[in-house]
């Protein structure tokens, strides 16, 4: 092993759990700006007090906040609809709400020493798109502190939790779209973003999608697309309808799917539908049931108001039997261009330590 792998946390024995692996805790970042919700902001509060409100009857909630007044504005929201003990407020502002991107992502492995880490990549908001970005970029930084955590930074690598999803057994998925668009790591070669997916995350296995969906401005992000359900078999967005936009990119990414392998053995591939399609005046907005979020006991899944919410959560009552399907209604949440996975960062348990 060279010098530069040999403190990696894949050298050292972590690799990232799978989703449906036990959590500490589910971390947030509260929405607080109105530029990402033009005109329906008012609706964006309501409609995270509901999803904390499911949340917290699964686990607790960590919630990032700019300073003592927001801190007691949003602990006035929450109040009436989640226990004081189920939720931990954190003072650490943010210039946005997607925690899954500005967060740390965290890592584990089966020993007494440091069985936790926080990977803490740089943040650039998607290529540049939105600044100022300032304060996200210490979030990562921040959340390992407040766990006392062990910290291992990539100050000079862009990589948003959004844009990975892993089976927890050395499989990883991703977009070519987001992560080869030059907006993020112009000087680095699909090789050397594969090792790096390698090094931080314990995996053995990438596995390349396509192009993203219509109205999606992270370039592509995996948690819109594709998701792992079981480290052999995923659920995919399709769109039948060959005059939707969609069609064309989410059938090419179809197509791949059934030329991927994990561990030497096909994938089995489940299809989840479309929602309608959702705007904010002429917007297309990136309405997904792939960006659902696996809880302790449950699975919170967006839903769109439309006849398709239903299928989509049967499909993933089937794929995930012992959990809860609970929907939340995401129609407000998506004018910010994100939904459910987008909004969280699971803390995972403490493994058992094996050595």
């Amino acid at each position: 092993m060279s010098a530069d792998h040999a403190d990696t946390p894949s050298a050292r024995g972590y690799r990232q759990p799978a989703e449906w692996a036990p959590h500490e805790a589910t971390w947030l970042s509260w929405p607080h700006n109105r530029d990402s919700w033009p005109g329906v902001f008012a609706g964006v509060e309501p409609a995270m007090v509901e999803f904390v409100r499911e949340l917290a009857a699964c686990e607790p909630v960590y919630i990032n906040v700019l300073d003592a007044d927001h801190e007691r504005h949003v602990g006035k929201l929450l109040a009436s609809a989640v226990a004081p003990e189920r939720v931990r407020l954190y003072r650490f502002p943010t210039n946005d709400a997607w925690a899954r991107d500005h967060g740390a992502i965290f890592v584990t492995r089966p020993t007494a020493k440091e069985p936790r880490l926080a990977v803490d990549f740089d943040y650039n908001a998607w290529g540049g798109k939105y600044p100022p970005f300032d304060l996200d970029r210490e979030i990562g930084r921040q959340m390992a502190d407040a766990l006392g955590v062990p910290r291992y930074a990539k100050p000079n690598i862009v990589l948003e939790g959004g844009s990975i999803e892993v089976n927890g057994e050395g499989a990883l998925l991703t977009t070519e779209q987001c992560l080869l668009n030059p907006n993020r790591n112009p000087t680095l070669t699909r090789a050397d973003i594969e090792r790096l997916l390698r090094d931080c995350f314990g995996v053995s296995e990438i596995l390349w999608l396509g192009d993203g969906i219509e109205g999606d401005d992270t370039d592509g992000h995996i948690d819109d697309l594709t998701r792992f359900v079981a480290p052999q078999t995923v659920v995919t967005i399709v769109e039948p309808n060959r005059a939707d936009p969609n069609h064309e990119p989410l059938a090419a990414n179809r197509r791949l799917l059934d030329g991927l392998t994990v561990g030497g053995r096909r994938l089995t591939v489940l299809e989840l539908p479309m929602p309608e399609p959702q705007y904010l005046e002429d917007q297309r907005l990136p309405a997904s049931y792939a960006n659902f979020y696996v809880a302790n006991g449950a699975v919170l899944v967006p839903t769109f108001g439309c006849p398709a919410d239903e299928v989509a959560r049967a499909t993933l009552r089937d794929c995930f039997p012992g959990r809860r399907v609970v929907p939340i209604d995401c129609r407000v949440l998506i004018a910010g261009l994100g939904a459910l996975h987008c909004l969280t960062q699971q803390v995972p348990a403490v493994p058992a330590a094996t050595s």
